[in-house]
């Protein structure tokens, strides 16, 4: 039995660190620096090794969030002067018997905010179904993802590379086995982990991988240079790396916020208008040298187990939430399209199949099937015909919350689910209130796929193959595997390449 499962102090590459118990037998170690502060002379460059320290760490809270304007419930805010961002969490359980399997959980938010603070992925219930989980804050925004002239590109995607090879050197004595870690995000956190697949940096780091809800984000270097000087034009400043190293923290979260709200407001600024996530993953031909979907089409990962998911309504969160501009007319959901650059068959194949849906309906399947759906079935599809083992599933549950609002199956609803984090502060906003017996169930079947999945690389249902793509919608009362029934919407995107990204 090693320490961490006895309870006592772990030595970790860094130095000691004790953690504290949660229910359950679980012992939580958080806030681990993994990498130096990425500020000073570290700043827009890639991760540096974090220093040593003498005694004992009592990591038992957080460490500080990356550079961001967002608040979300339960979670720290970002306040300027705290650098040290770049720090691991691990829940594990105190008694088990031998090495575990590692999930290791990258956060979303558009890499632009979010943390691994946030309640909902809290990583007790996990450890609680049997295995070492590890969460991790990695740089954001401009800071993360951010072109700057002459200095790494992707230096979030960097960051999660570091911290997996803190995995790796560290995790055996916390009762994980370096051996059998999988990645795993939802949407930014999902497509990390579609960028890690690809890069050779990240090679031999994990075996495993799970995606839920994969965005289709990344960003060509001409319009990731593109939105710094709008950037940079915001904050006052050249757009050079001296001009941007002279801008502090807050000023370009300041001056990235503006520039979203410029697009949100311009009806006349293509298709930033309607998703106004302004950094992801640079096509960089160095950290990033392809994208994941012709990576995984090519065969380049075929060895990897890999697990995709997707809701079935995607963008109707960014409505509830008024993220995204509403479309409620023929008018409005033509000029959609044309900023999407899709075709009017496609448009046409959309109110074919939902024919009484209002526009409203219609242009959200569209914008989420776009930028979500589409691209996570099509990267477990890429990979299944290349000779991967690749499974699909989609959450499906729906329900009326008290105040007679519809909850659809919308964006990060599967998170709360497949965590375990039903009752965790926030939550009961994605979820439609509290949860009942039957999500509970939902929920402990979610866990265990999971669960299941990072020790044998099998969910519990078939894996897709060139002649059968069975899938699993989640849902309550029960689940369900059949073909996959969305042939038909798969027909409309066949040969589609939406301009969201490719400007």
């Amino acid at each position: 039995m090693n320490k961490a499962m006895a309870g006592e102090v772990v030595a970790t590459t860094g130095g000691r660190v004790r953690g504290r118990r949660v229910a359950g037998g679980v012992r939580a170690t958080l806030g681990i620096p993994y990498a130096a502060p990425p500020f000073g002379a570290g700043r827009f460059r890639e991760p540096r090794p974090a220093s040593a320290w003498s005694g004992v760490r009592d990591c038992d809270r957080f460490g500080p969030v990356a550079p961001q304007s967002a608040r979300l419930p339960g979670a720290p805010a970002w306040s300027p002067g705290q650098d040290d961002i770049l720090s691991v969490n691990v829940w594990a359980p105190e008694r088990a018997p031998g090495p575990l399997p590692v999930l290791f959980w990258i956060h979303g938010g558009a890499y632009t905010f979010g943390s691994s603070a946030q309640p909902e992925y809290d990583g007790a219930e996990l450890a609680r179904a049997g295995l070492v989980v590890v969460t991790c804050n990695y740089r954001l925004g401009f800071e993360g993802f951010g072109h700057v002239p002459g200095l790494p590109a992707n230096r979030g995607l960097l960051d999660q590379v570091a911290a997996l090879h803190w995995v790796r050197d560290n995790i055996a004595d916390f009762g994980g086995d370096p051996g059998n870690v999988t990645v795993a995000g939802q949407s930014a956190g999902a497509g990390s982990v579609a960028c890690l697949l690809t890069m050779d940096r990240a090679r031999g780091l994990f075996r495993r991988g799970i995606a839920h809800s994969v965005p289709d984000a990344y960003y060509p270097p001409g319009l990731a240079a593109g939105l710094t000087r709008k950037v940079a034009a915001a904050a006052g400043i050249p757009a050079t790396a001296g001009g941007l190293l002279s801008a502090a923290p807050h000023a370009l979260v300041a001056a990235s916020d503006r520039v979203v709200q410029g697009y949100r407001a311009d009806p006349a600024s293509g298709p930033l208008h309607y998703d106004t996530v302004i950094y992801g993953p640079v096509l960089d031909g160095d950290v990033l040298a392809t994208d994941p979907l012709s990576a995984l089409s090519a065969g380049t990962v075929r060895e990897m187990d890999l697990l995709f998911c997707h809701t079935t309504q995607e963008s109707w969160l960014m409505h509830r939430t008024g993220s995204m501009p509403p479309v409620t007319d023929e008018e409005g959901l033509a000029r959609f399209a044309a900023d999407f650059g899709l075709p009017d068959a496609l448009v046409a194949g959309y109110r074919a199949l939902l024919p009484d849906a209002p526009v409203l309906e219609v242009y959200l399947a569209m914008a989420g099937d776009a930028v979500f759906a589409e691209h996570t079935a099509g990267l477990a599809g890429a990979h299944a015909r290349a000779g991967g083992r690749a499974f699909l599933s989609r959450f499906a549950r729906c329900r009326t919350s008290p105040d007679g609002d519809t909850v659809r199956p919308w964006h990060a609803a599967d998170v709360p689910f497949a965590s375990g984090n039903l009752d965790a502060v926030g939550v009961d906003f994605l979820i439609g209130g509290v949860p009942d017996g039957q999500d509970r169930a939902l929920s402990r079947r979610m866990v265990r796929a999971w669960a299941d999945f990072c020790a044998t690389g099998d969910p519990g249902w078939s894996r897709l193959t060139t002649s059968s793509a069975p899938v699993r919608s989640w849902g309550v009362p029960e689940d369900r595997v059949a073909e996959d029934d969305a042939a038909a919407v798969h027909a409309l995107w066949r040969g589609v390449i939406p301009s969201r990204l490719r400007l």
